[in-house]
């Protein structure tokens, strides 16, 4: 099934979000200016304004924006009628997949940890956005498996997806994949084997 055709104002407002992801990820968010925005997406600083109302209005869209994207890549098309095992190695691969892959989200990433010390709203909107968002998926998923034993299903949730991330953080983002490589599979393997038992 195809999606809706965008109407004007939802194609000028992807036009400026994708000009300011650009921007975004080259200056960071104290380093762009509005100008530098309206240069990169084709448009004026009015129009900006017309969408978004400021700087913040355009960056919580776009955090809203890539986080919604990224979820739907991963969660999408994972069924959560198969074992435990099997939906846990799946989600894994997938996102693990995703980062090795997708180096605008690396990039993004990266912007959202190093303007976190400055801008700890915007690092707040994005673990709402995603992070808490993916714990209560996974932690309705852990409860209704009792077999899995959870004793909180919560930090259950928040142990599997750290280890992920905490991999994902020192192969990709950190580069650690050059001194300290480790391989997808074996890890992947463990964690699912440490979390069903």
């Amino acid at each position: 099934m195809t999606s809706a055709p965008m109407t004007p104002t939802q194609r000028k407002r992807e036009q400026i979000l994708q000009g300011a992801l650009h921007v975004f990820l080259q200056e960071g968010y104290e380093g762009t200016s509005m100008d530098r925005v309206a240069a990169a997406a084709g448009v004026s600083k009015i129009t900006i304004y017309k969408h978004f109302q400021d700087k913040e209005g355009v960056f919580t869209a776009l955090i809203t924006q890539v986080t919604a994207q990224r979820f739907e890549l991963v969660f999408g098309h994972l069924s959560f009628t198969e074992a435990p095992a099997l939906v846990l190695r799946q989600l894994a691969h997938t996102l693990l997949t995703m980062m090795a892959t997708d180096d605008e989200y690396i990039a993004f990433l990266r912007l959202i940890i190093g303007e976190s010390g400055r801008f700890p709203a915007l690092a707040q909107l994005f673990v709402q956005a995603l992070p808490q968002r993916v714990w209560a998926l996974l932690s309705n998923y852990f409860a209704a498996h009792p077999g899995l034993h959870p004793q909180h299903p919560e930090a259950t949730a928040r142990i599997f997806m750290g280890a992920l991330m905490g991999y994902v953080m020192t192969q990709h983002i950190l580069h650690g994949d050059a001194i300290a490589p480790m391989g997808q599979d074996l890890m992947v393997d463990c964690l699912v084997d440490t979390i069903t038992g």
